[in-house]
């Protein structure tokens, strides 16, 4: 294997030649305690980045046990490094020369902690870290001595500073790791307590702003008290027994005025399927893994999805056991993500009134009145939320304001009032006695859903003259060969790379998951257990 200097050396030979004479430098080179890998080197200065990556061997590394013992240490470890080395890049990047020139780049890891390939803390104790650089050039002219100091000098120093136990102090490391054992510690009891989520005394739940998942300033939030009822006591694993708000499988309303934090407290609910860092406000909000949250999405497509259930007898004879739309109304669409959500094992359901769709959640006695049963083809979510849980155990939790005929599904009712929550579900059961709702129930008997068959062959990447043409603009937006796929309805979603995750998972189980005539919830299981067995470096196998 060829040295770092050697690197800097051919970085020096090809200075002023055209751009592509960048080729020569792919491979890899030895260092002081790491080895660089050039991967992949871009086209011209103002093409994507070039790929490459570190591996900080384990005695450099010097990383102690406790941190790389067990997956979830790796997975916390690794978070805490790439967070170090995204901020050395953002400060430490110079611009050198057309284009890209001179930038370094790492994926930006959010308040969740998550498992992740751009950087990888290994069960022997090594660090793998890959990233993005973009080769110096004037116009598409190499800027040779400017490379050399990028590879000799600018990665060298980023890897001191950021990917070994010398960088940092262990008290920081140690309480990034805890923190993420606690919260799995806490969500790991939730099941066994009949609960599907807790929300523990003094986290601080609003945001920073609606684009900024920061914590509000402590000087402007109020930390989250448990109400007596329904709170619970759970263990954590470092910092002893927790109290907190437990909320108990079945149905929950989470009631109260406008601006009074009900979507707030269900936004933190939605995002304690994963981890955060220490000083959050949400370490301690945790829900069980398969809690998912669904809204309707106007214009989306559907495929085959059987919505039977919830719509039915269209007109035209329209068949809704299968259902296809390449323009979803309000109601299809969230029938749509509440049957995918149980198609692959969801046991909660998350909606809040302001992103459902009014048709599909609820008709009042008038409108019963007006348009009767056999004429509406929509049975009301509100009629089905009971079956659910009853017949299979499907938990709901529903941010309401202004559909008060919910009062008579619900078990629980939480009412927020300035951000304190107050649980008045005895109150809102003498309402229910003394003000009794006229509406009659609609709520034929559940059908089985069936089972659907994906078509690997309909999974298609190819575009132009590749063959697989993946982009991932956001956490949003992906393109994927031809196909533009909009990911915003998908609420949980936190960091561009999951979207990435996505598009090569699809890529990938149609060689593999999808290729048999398997269901989509038997494929996607199969494909959710190679990743934790494997890794997610098994949808992209790189070299070296």
């Amino acid at each position: 294997m060829t040295s770092l200097d050697d690197l800097r050396l051919k970085c020096l030979s090809i200075d002023g030649r055209g751009y592509p004479n960048y080729k020569q430098i792919a491979g890899s080179y030895a260092a002081k305690g790491f080895t660089l890998f050039v991967d992949h080197v871009q086209g011209d200065p103002f093409a994507s980045p070039s790929r490459l990556r570190v591996i900080v061997d384990a005695l450099s590394a010097n990383l102690p046990d406790w941190s790389y013992a067990t997956p979830t240490q790796r997975i916390a470890s690794a978070d805490f490094m790439n967070r170090l080395l995204s901020a050395y890049f953002f400060k430490q990047s110079q611009h050198r020369g057309s284009g890209k020139s001179g930038m370094l780049d790492i994926l930006r890891p959010g308040q969740e902690v998550l498992a992740r390939t751009s950087v990888q803390v290994y069960a022997d104790g090594r660090v793998e870290a890959r990233f993005r650089a973009g080769l110096p050039a004037q116009g598409r002219r190499i800027l040779g001595r400017q490379a050399a100091a990028l590879v000799s000098e600018d990665i060298p120093q980023a890897v001191q500073q950021t990917l070994s136990s010398a960088s940092f102090t262990p008290g920081a490391l140690e309480e990034h790791v805890r923190c993420v054992e606690d919260a799995q510690m806490l969500r790991q009891q939730l099941n066994a307590r009949g609960l599907i989520a807790f929300i523990a005394d003094g986290a601080i739940l609003p945001r920073a702003s609606g684009v900024d998942e920061r914590p509000l300033n402590a000087k402007n939030a109020k930390p989250f008290k448990g109400p007596e009822y329904l709170r619970v006591e759970l263990d954590s694993q470092h910092s002893g027994p927790i109290k907190g708000l437990g909320i108990p499988a079945g149905v929950t309303l989470i009631v109260g005025g406008g601006y009074h934090g009900k979507s707030t407290l269900l936004r933190a609910i939605e995002r304690g399927v994963y981890d955060h860092i220490p000083g959050d406000g949400r370490e301690m909000v945790v829900s069980i893994e398969d809690a998912v949250k669904v809204r309707a999405e106007d214009g989306r497509a559907i495929c085959g999805v059987d919505i039977s259930n919830f719509i039915n007898n269209l007109p035209n004879a329209q068949k809704t056991d299968a259902f296809v739309s390449e323009n979803a109304s309000g109601s299809t669409s969230q029938a749509a993500a509440i049957v995918e959500a149980l198609e692959v094992g969801a046991k909660c359901i998350l909606l809040d009134e302001d992103t459902s769709a009014t048709n599909f959640m609820i008709r009042d006695a008038r409108m019963q009145a007006l348009v009767k049963s056999q004429d509406e083809p929509i049975t009301p979510f509100i009629d089905r939320t009971r079956q659910l849980f009853d017949a299979h155990g499907v938990s709901t939790i529903l941010v309401v304001g202004g559909a008060g005929d919910y009062f008579d599904v619900a078990d629980e009712v939480i009412a927020m009032r300035e951000y304190e929550p107050h649980v008045v579900s005895t109150q809102v059961k003498s309402i229910a006695e003394a003000m009794p709702s006229k509406r009659q129930v609609e709520s034929p008997e559940w059908q089985a859903l069936g089972a659907r068959m994906p078509d690997a062959q309909s999974i298609d990447a190819r575009k132009g003259r590749k063959d697989v043409s993946i982009k991932a603009y956001a956490k949003e937006r992906v393109l994927f060969g031809r196909q533009e796929v909009d990911l915003s309805a998908l609420e949980q979603l936190v960091e561009i790379g999951q979207a990435r995750a996505i598009a090569q998972a699809l890529l990938w189980g149609k060689g593999q998951a999808f290729a048999g005539q398997t269901s989509l919830a038997l494929a996607l299981r199969q494909i959710h257990e190679r990743l934790s067995t494997e890794g997610l470096d098994v949808m992209e196998r790189r070299p070296g």
